[in-house]
């Protein structure tokens, strides 16, 4: 990139100059995070008829499956276009299955998760009791995808949320941030953009490598007692970058990269929390240990 100041003719501003360019990362780094998102808004607005499934508060566990299962989507994403193949998996096999919306901003329908991750979590945990006192269970399971697998982290760190959870199941969750392919890299040449995301969608800048509330989240280690944790990884991953990223340490960890179970699987960020079979199969190995059978190429079902 050329510096501005040899472009022939540019006479602006340092400060016009600064601002000019944050606005156009602005939208890239946006576009590029939509281009990744779930379905379409037009979906979220049939989710009475495809949601038909979950969110069923008359739903009973059963001794099968004592625990009710919370989906936490992710960013961008809403509590029915993110679940469209895996609630239904889920439901088929008995569970009782639920999802909320999370992270909402004004004047933004369908897409959510871009709020502050700590609000959000608050949301979750509200969400959460409101499941318990449905269904009568006393923990419940949750899988999330992309935030939706970190940002329940901070629940259970944080706001008491550990001793009402039993799993957590990440599909290709920010734990430990991204650099979304490198993009991010860009702010640094960029003086005052990441402050303008922030303002504008705070829950994208939380979940940059390096941010104030991953460094809080993660600070004297990944993990608290009592809950176990899975995540379910794909080396495609173009979102959530470097994979590594997304990995936990600590006790009662399990983590897997989906191509180590099946060498042609070519999933990518949206399809493991979306279509793909194997990290379906693999979650419900990590909801019911007890029960579970190898994934392999031919789990994709």
């Amino acid at each position: 990139m050329l510096p501005w100041r040899h472009i022939p003719g540019f006479r602006r501003s340092r400060k016009t100059r600064t601002v000019s360019r944050s606005r156009r990362l602005l939208p890239a780094l946006a576009l590029t995070v939509v281009a990744t998102a779930v379905p379409t808004a037009a979906e979220a607005a049939s989710s009475g008829a495809v949601s038909s499934g979950w969110n069923n508060y008359s739903c009973k566990p059963s001794a099968q499956h004592p625990r009710p299962v919370v989906l936490v989507h992710g960013t961008l994403g809403n509590s029915i276009d993110n679940w469209l193949g895996f609630a239904p998996y889920l439901v088929k096999r008995g569970y009782c299955v639920f999802s909320l919306d999370y992270g909402q901003l004004p004047l933004v329908p369908f897409f959510h998760g871009l709020n502050r991750v700590d609000k959000s979590a608050a949301q979750l945990s509200s969400y959460v009791d409101r499941v318990l006192a449905a269904t009568g269970a006393q923990k419940v399971d949750m899988v999330g995808h992309s935030q939706g697998g970190m940002m329940p982290r901070y629940y259970l760190k944080f706001l008491g949320g550990a001793p009402k959870v039993n799993a957590l199941v990440g599909l290709a969750p920010s734990n430990h941030g991204t650099t979304l392919s490198g993009l991010t890299k860009l702010l640094d040449y960029f003086p005052g953009a990441g402050d303008l995301i922030a303002r504008a969608a705070p829950g994208l800048m939380d979940q940059v490598v390096g941010s104030d509330m991953l460094k809080r989240l993660n600070e004297g280690g990944d993990t608290v007692p009592g809950v176990r944790y899975t995540v379910i990884a794909t080396k495609y991953d173009e979102v959530v970058t470097p994979y590594q990223s997304q990995f936990l340490s600590g006790p009662d960890v399990k983590n897997v990269v989906l191509q180590d179970l099946c060498r042609t699987d070519i999933s990518e960020h949206l399809a493991i929390g979306l279509t793909d079979g194997l990290a379906f199969h693999e979650a419900v190995n990590a909801l019911d240990p007890e029960h579970a059978t190898p994934t392999t190429c031919a789990s994709d079902d």
